[in-house]
């Protein structure tokens, strides 16, 4: 206890540093998860995406990212066992932040997409296993973790495999691809308003509002989505109707570069609801160790259960904004470009499937991959379209580069956690 009591302050500061450290690496290593179909697509420049990325994983970060932050911050680590050693939990969760902070900071240097939550889960998981004891780690809850980074690119490539497929039978394959696309396309818009709506009503709304009386029912959030789904679908026929057929344009050999054209709109929508559903799931992996810290100093013990302060959120969303303002764009334009060729529809279909994959696993509070998430959805559009539109060699390269990122991320935590050890001591 004397430990927390003499250096509580500075070991407070310390996490908060380490905490915006690492959501600087999210911003500049995941940011590409929800913006680089849209630039590899042609449907939004560099600067467009940097600007809308920032806007909404901010909103996705502060109000829907208590859920899964619960599971990062104490779902990993056995509280009981470290019951007489409160010091140690605060130990090994700033090294977990600088561990994962500098291997994103590595990869994102290198262009490498890495896993955000592959590097904080082994992060966590090193220092438990090798600083305390194997028994410190619950590896039940890491099994789920580690089973929902097989099922969520699954998930994810298969929603945009059928997504596109569709696309590809209401539309492209017709006789009158941009008339079908008028009728059709609304109501993609209608589910991208429904979705991040009904995340925002049932996880971020009740996040904001946990210490009042205005809890919405199911019922009641339902009909708020379906409006605000039916919203996005007006506002979306608007824009359709001022897109015009291109009698004169060079394209226009092409019967589809219209409908792409109208896609290009779409993915507008897509690229707002990705960087949400982004920001909503990773956040918790700069925020959820700090919480914990905050947790045990305040209280001097290991706590079962904490609030999460809103002045983290804060910080957390804030580090993601400038990491990807600052460095994002080199990996947007590695992922937007070399996985497949990617047209404003498949980009659609990619980025779609990928956020309600997302959304609906920061709902059950799964701290899944983004970036196993995205690769997964774009394998799925691409492989609707024949193996053949893949660049193996690059997929490879992803895969090894995850490979890594465990081991990398445990490693480091070790060596700083007892480099932390050595400088403050044990009580």
């Amino acid at each position: 206890m004397s430990i927390l009591s003499d250096y509580g302050t500075l070991l407070l500061v310390l996490g908060c540093i380490f905490c915006v450290f690492m959501a600087w690496g999210v911003g500049a290593n995941d940011v590409a998860n929800a913006m680089g179909t849209s630039v590899g697509s042609g449907a939004l420049t560099m600067k467009q995406a940097i600007f809308i990325a920032m806007v909404f994983e901010f909103l996705g970060a502060y109000l829907a990212g208590g859920e899964v932050t619960a599971t990062v911050r104490k779902g990993i680590v056995d509280p009981a066992i470290l019951a007489g050693s409160p010091e140690l939990l605060v130990y090994g969760m700033l090294s977990a932040l600088l561990a994962a902070g500098t291997w994103l900071v590595f990869a994102s240097l290198m262009g490498w997409p890495v896993s955000t939550t592959h590097s904080i889960v082994g992060a966590i998981v090193g220092f438990a296993a090798v600083g305390i004891s194997t028994s410190s780690v619950a590896w039940g809850k890491v099994g789920t973790i580690v089973a929902s980074w097989v099922v969520s690119p699954v998930l994810a490539g298969t929603m945009s495999f059928l997504l596109f497929k569709s696309v590809q039978y209401l539309i492209f394959n017709t006789s009158d691809p941009l008339k079908n696309a008028r009728r059709y396309i609304p109501f993609y818009m209608f589910l991208v308003g429904f979705l991040i709506s009904m995340v925002t009503i049932l996880k971020g709304l009740k996040h904001v509002l946990k210490d009042t009386n205005h809890q919405l029912s199911y019922p009641e959030s339902i009909g708020l989505s379906v409006a605000a789904g039916i919203l996005v679908a007006l506002f979306g026929l608007y824009l359709l109707s001022r897109v015009k057929e291109g009698d004169d344009s060079p394209q226009r050999s092409n019967r589809f570069a219209d409908v792409e054209r109208v896609f290009a709109i779409l993915m507008i929508f897509t690229a707002c609801a990705m960087a949400f559903a982004h920001g909503s799931n990773d956040v918790a992996n700069a925020v959820g160790p700090l919480a914990a810290i905050v947790s045990v100093i305040k209280s001097g013990a290991v706590a079962s259960k904490s609030a999460m302060p809103a002045w983290i959120l804060l910080l957390g969303g804030l580090g993601i904004v400038v990491g990807l303002a600052t460095y994002g764009y080199k990996v947007i334009a590695t992922i937007g470009k070399k996985i497949t060729e990617l047209t404003p529809s498949r980009g659609f279909a990619a980025e779609l499937g990928a956020a309600g994959t997302v959304v609906v696993a920061s709902g059950m509070g799964l701290p899944i991959s983004t970036t196993h998430t995205l690769v997964g959805a774009v394998l799925g559009v691409g492989l609707a379209r024949g193996i053949g539109a893949l660049n193996l060699r690059v997929i490879g390269s992803i895969f090894l580069s995850w490979i890594i990122t465990l081991p990398a991320g445990a490693g480091l935590a070790i060596v700083f956690f007892f480099g932390f050890k050595a400088i403050f001591g044990t009580a």
